[in-house]
């Protein structure tokens, strides 16, 4: 069966993000305006306010009014933008350089589209995916980007499997460049998993074989690169302990394609240490767009902010991701089901949904498919219900001594020779939802004979200490919503191929999980070829999944919070106003490009 993709150039839903700098001092020069009603702009045009008053600022004047200030991607100090690295890049490389770096197609969240990237079209035919490239497209150097580029950075994967693009070989079998304008994926003839090469087209960066093929192989993964160079409309300017500043790319490649280059001249991420930090700047109206979670968000706009959401009622933002409760199954006590069953239910999820979450996320359900949006066709909520688990502390401590636990005069269960604890659940400090949400399971585990413990070092740390199987719990995150899910986080989740040494970092099955029978259940949804096929596929996994239980969800959080504040710019997207995705990768980016300046 043949699938033929040809976009169409009136649809222009516009590029991917850049990112800038400012720390405290360059924030500093940038005073808050008062909110206005809404007026209009340049021309007398109406400007369209946000959140729930409608209002907007006054604008900014200057060099200030002529940036983006971005908060919520940095957390720490840059050390290298290459793209390639599998750990100490991020978020640089995940969600700054955005707008540096282009991929071959992109993703819109809200109408499940393959749009175009870097290729304007694509093809797929069985197992082959045919890709052809856009017009013109250079590099901020001045030099050609073809198809070849595309093929070499992904070939490098192959080569070296400690890269992140190595992910890529484990559903595609080639990636090759028939000329300078066609790119041809073969598709993994076993698993036949078209969904999740295309994910991995929106995903992927394209890097320029000139400059990368100057680096070694096995150096590529830690090679530090200060002066990136992509295909994006902005190139990186500056980046310190305070921030990371994008200058736009006046000469950029895609300025007709996507209809104009962005208004901003400049893009300014600045860094902070937790999210207290940039939720005040916000509320002061010093930063335009913020990506941190923020408390009971509505009191910005019934402060009269200029604030806003993509939603104007709870939940407030489209469920997109759903972090989990990472269980190490390589430790003694971990590694028992009937432990990690008991922590499972011990949980108090309404307290982190409406705590910690401030109302944003629906109670968890225990299922890895997520039960609203696209992925609700999908979801067995009668199996969920009769075979999962709910926040039950008797039953939870029931399971234990069935099991013939039995407990210390501390009060700590010991369980087939195996004291459960002390165990530490770590996830990055100043991730405030996230603590909380620790916070809470640590209590819920300590009332029922669990020793646990929160700690919260620096996202570094806990990134380096997850990924190679250091840990005891973590709190993190797996796949969202993409054009493979719910397929991609049963693979993040449960992949037995994806299992790596202790030590050697991993970028799925954190916990070194073990059973024989999943790989080939993942094959089977891949290879389902409708609906009904799929979800067969999916109940099995979930019911696997719902028995060993090598992960925990704990809230359903969107993919990206994207708050905005109309100070400077205004015509950013809602519900009301639907041209792009409340994120900054993909189709999302389109709001880039819509944006105006207040004060002209």
């Amino acid at each position: 069966m043949s699938d033929s993709v040809f976009f169409n150039p009136s649809r222009r839903s516009l590029f991917k993000l850049g990112g800038v700098v400012a720390g405290g001092a360059a924030l500093a020069a940038c005073s808050s305006s008062t909110p206005s009603t809404t007026g209009s702009a340049g021309g007398g045009e109406a400007k369209k306010g946000v959140g729930n008053n409608g209002k907007v600022g006054a604008g900014r004047t200057g060099t200030a009014g002529d940036t983006l200030f971005v908060a919520g991607f940095q957390w720490g100090n840059p050390t290298t933008f290459n793209v390639f690295s599998p750990t100490a890049a991020w978020p640089a490389s995940a969600n700054v350089l955005q707008a540096v770096f282009e991929t071959p197609l992109r993703w819109n969240i809200l109408t499940g589209e393959i749009m175009p990237g870097l290729a304007k079209s694509y093809k797929v035919d069985g197992t082959t995916i045919t890709l052809t490239w856009q017009d013109n497209v250079t590099f901020s150097d001045g030099t050609p980007c073809t198809a070849k580029d595309a093929a070499y950075t992904y070939s490098r994967g192959k080569e070296n499997p400690g890269l992140a693009i190595a992910a890529f070989y484990n559903a595609a079998d080639s990636i090759e460049a028939t000329d300078d304008k066609t790119l041809v994926v073969k598709v993994n003839s076993t698993s036949k998993n078209v969904g999740q090469v295309l994910r991995l087209l929106t995903e992927n960066y394209v890097q320029s074989q000139a400059i990368v093929s100057k680096i070694a192989t096995d150096k590529l993964a830690t090679e530090i690169i200060t002066t990136p160079i992509g295909t994006g409309p902005f190139t990186l300017g500056l980046a310190d302990q305070t921030q990371v500043v994008l200058k736009r790319n006046d000469k950029y490649w895609g300025k007709d394609f996507y209809g104009g280059l962005p208004v901003m001249a400049q893009i300014i991420h600045p860094i902070f240490k937790g999210n207290e930090d940039a939720n005040l700047k916000f509320a002061n109206g010093e930063l335009d767009i913020c990506q941190t979670f923020q408390s009971q968000i509505w009191k910005t706009w019934e402060a009269g902010k200029p604030t806003g959401t993509y939603l104007k009622e709870k939940p407030y933002y489209i469920p997109g991701s759903m972090p989990m409760l990472v269980f190490n199954c390589s430790k003694p006590g971990l590694d028992n089901p009937i432990v990690r069953k008991a922590i499972a239910t011990c949980i108090d999820y309404a307290a982190i949904s409406e705590t910690a979450m401030s109302g944003y996320s629906a109670t968890v359900q225990p299922s890895l498919i997520l039960p609203t949006g696209a992925e609700s066709k999908f979801f067995n909520q009668a199996d969920a219900t009769a075979n999962g688990w709910k926040s039950d502390a008797k039953a939870a401590e029931k399971l234990l001594t069935d099991a013939g636990a039995t407990k210390g005069a501390d009060g700590i269960y010991t369980l087939g020779g195996t004291r459960l604890g002390p165990w530490k659940l770590i996830t990055p400090t100043g991730w405030t939802d996230w603590n909380a949400s620790c916070d809470i399971i640590a209590k819920s585990c300590k009332a029922i004979g669990i020793d646990v413990a929160t700690n919260f070092p620096q996202q570094a740390e806990v990134t380096q200490s997850i990924q190679g199987g250091t840990f005891d719990l973590g709190h993190w995150y797996v796949s969202g919503v993409n054009p493979a899910s719910p397929w991609g986080r049963f693979d993040d989740v449960m992949s037995q191929a994806k299992i790596k040494p202790i030590g050697t970092p991993a970028f799925a099955n954190y916990g070194r999980w073990k059973n024989a029978d999943v790989d080939a259940l993942l094959t089977a949804a891949a290879q389902a070829t409708d609906d009904a096929g799929k979800k067969a596929a999916y109940d099995k996994l979930d019911a696997l999944y719902r028995k060993e239980i090598p992960m925990c969800p704990t809230m359903y959080r969107p993919d990206e919070f994207f708050e905005y504040a109309a100070v400077n710019f205004y015509n950013f997207p809602d519900a009301t106003n639907t041209y792009a995705p409340p994120m900054f990768r993909g189709a999302g980016n389109t709001w880039l490009y819509k944006l105006k300046k207040i004060a002209g």
